[in-house]
């Protein structure tokens, strides 16, 4: 009897695991991505997505407009956006401000790769929700300052060449680049240190100027 019970816990744990390792995303990525798909949408909408960078940011209050909706996922890359897009065209946003990449650093993917992948994206907006203004935003600078999320800044001196790469995209898809990262960087190349406690993640200093940079772009 008792190993019976022993099997059928064994058991129980083994197709646990199982399920664990074939989730594609995390637990996070799940949550955030089904409320969205239950949220109304409109045409009227202004989407930021992203990872936590953009995550992190009260869109909607910093330019104080309901249609301006945050879509961010912590811990995202291109392959999470390009998943879950197609949910987020279901309203045919008047525009995405997409900004996505440095996650993608970690796993060894080239800039080229990098700017490939967001350009599957840009294809799949334009070919579900061919009237919705693309606006593809340049990858943040990211500094070693503060020895954090060293699989990310220890790669600080590839994010020019990502950025070169995903513009050369935009030109080739006709869609708008927006540099964020000359705004960010110090002379050495890494983020300004009054922008962040992290090295990645952005201080409200920093969600500030974003606002300032792209203002213009939004649609009124």
């Amino acid at each position: 009897m008792n190993k019976i019970i022993l099997f059928i816990i064994g058991l129980a744990v083994s197709l646990s695991t199982f399920g664990q390792t074939e989730r594609k995303y995390s637990t996070y990525y799940y949550q955030r991505a089904s409320l969205f798909e239950q949220l109304p949408t409109s045409s009227d909408d202004i989407l930021f997505i992203g990872n936590s960078i953009t995550d992190g940011g009260e869109w909607s209050e910093l330019f104080q407009n309901p249609h301006v909706k945050n879509r961010g996922i912590s811990g995202d890359t291109t392959w999470g956006v390009y998943d879950r897009i197609s949910v987020l065209l279901k309203g045919k946003p008047a525009q995405i401000f997409l900004m996505i990449g440095i996650n993608n650093v970690p796993q060894g993917e080239s800039p080229n790769n990098i700017a490939s992948d967001i350009q599957q994206i840009i294809q799949k907006i334009k070919k579900e929700s061919p009237c919705t203004e693309i606006l593809i935003q340049s990858v943040l600078p990211v500094t070693t300052k503060y020895n954090m999320f060293q699989e990310h800044t220890s790669h600080w001196q590839e994010i020019p060449d990502i950025n070169q790469a995903i513009f050369n995209i935009c030109q080739k898809e006709n869609v708008k680049y927006i540099d964020l990262f000359t705004h960010f960087v110090d002379d050495n190349g890494q983020m300004k240190p009054e922008y962040t406690n992290d090295g990645l993640h952005l201080l409200g200093k920093g969600y500030m100027l974003w606002k300032e940079i792209i203002t213009p772009y939004l649609k009124k």
